[in-house]
């Protein structure tokens, strides 16, 4: 049983390198502070999880469609390309702004969409949702490499041991997304460039998911 839940650690990694996965984190998590991120990671990452679990424990009594299945992906691609167009939207009508400020000696960074400064509140709530519906398409993989392991029944430790690989890679590249958050978004043009370059990966891979 160690042994596998450390097997089921590592598929966790495996399965968060998915390009899905770490565009919808970036879509959610750009322009935001580092609290904000890591809780949108997190979210995103528990979600996800508890997706799986629920999911793995239905299909332990009940056959689902290879169709239902897919609507979560279906529905998750969906999301992430029309992050993208709105980000894209965004960029080229110019209604991203930019705010700098000073707390004590550090500079602070406020950024928003539209015409007034206002703080998201459901962001977080946001990540937490497009993080279930791909733990309805990710079932299946994860299905098999359960069923290889344990062939017995799917308890919440297995999908804990899941969840921490997953959390590896969702909080390093949260890292990275809270880099380029303090020290590249620190004027309008590389607020542009990056909002522009997300956008269009959030636009390819999601296209790329809903035709493939």
């Amino acid at each position: 049983m160690a042994l596998g839940l450390v097997i089921i650690f590592w598929y966790g990694i495996l399965h968060a390198f998915g390009p899905d996965h770490l565009t919808a984190i970036a879509d959610f998590s750009i322009g935001k502070e580092a609290k904000k991120t890591f809780l949108i990671v997190s979210a995103f990452a528990v979600g996800h999880g508890i997706m799986l679990f629920v999911f793995a424990k239905i299909l332990q009594y009940y056959t689902l469609s290879e169709a239902f299945l897919s609507y979560g992906d279906v529905i998750a691609s969906s999301v992430i390309l029309s992050i993208g167009i709105y980000l894209l939207y965004m960029v080229f009508t110019n209604k991203i702004h930019i705010k700098t400020h000073t707390h004590g000696d550090k500079n602070h960074v406020h950024i928003w969409f539209g015409n007034e400064h206002q703080h998201e509140s459901s962001t977080t709530t946001s990540a937490f949702g497009v993080g279930v519906l791909m733990g309805i398409g990710g079932v299946r993989g994860m299905l098999v490499t359960l069923g290889v392991l344990h062939g017995q029944v799917i308890d919440f430790g297995m999908i804990l041991a899941f969840i921490a690989g997953v959390m590896v890679v969702f909080f390093s590249f949260g890292l990275v997304i809270s880099w380029i958050n303090k020290d590249i978004l620190t004027n309008i043009q590389n607020v542009r460039r990056v909002f522009a370059t997300v956008g269009v990966i959030s636009v390819l891979v999601g296209g790329n998911m809903l035709l493939a």
